[in-house]
């Protein structure tokens, strides 16, 4: 009987442990790691954009493509190999054939006439576009 009672009393104190170790709290303002300049809560954010600020971006990425289709054959075609594909300047110059300045050329020109279509004053931000 002793021995059964023993078991009793020793899986009820195994069982209180395990319960106490599961409840350890950590506040999220405290700071943790070696260099203790992060807290728990710096760690748990999404870095990644909400939800919002991709369909703000996807509407302005809509908005700006209707207007390139606006732009002349030649001004259109650089600024989607700038913009849209992520070209460097030299490797839209290579594909189009045509020297590195005039590429740059085409791009503040087709860049000008976007301003003026959207009807927007010029912003210092810079829009980058992932391909499509």
């Amino acid at each position: 009987m002793s021995t059964w009672l023993t078991a009793i009393v020793y899986n009820s104190a195994r069982m209180q442990l395990r319960k106490r170790q599961r409840r350890i709290h950590v506040s999220l303002d405290e700071p943790i790691g070696e260099e203790q300049e992060l807290t728990a809560s710096d760690s748990l954010t999404d870095g990644r954009p909400s939800p919002e600020d991709e369909y703000r971006e996807s509407e302005l990425h809509a908005r700006v493509r209707g207007f390139v289709t606006q732009l002349s054959p030649t001004l259109r075609k650089t600024f989607e190999l700038r913009a849209f594909d992520g070209l460097s300047i030299n490797e839209a110059a290579r594909i189009l054939g045509v020297p590195t300045a005039t590429v740059k050329a085409r791009l503040a020109r087709a860049r000008a006439k976007l301003r003026r279509l959207m009807g927007r004053r010029p912003t210092h931000s810079v829009v980058r576009f992932r391909p499509a």
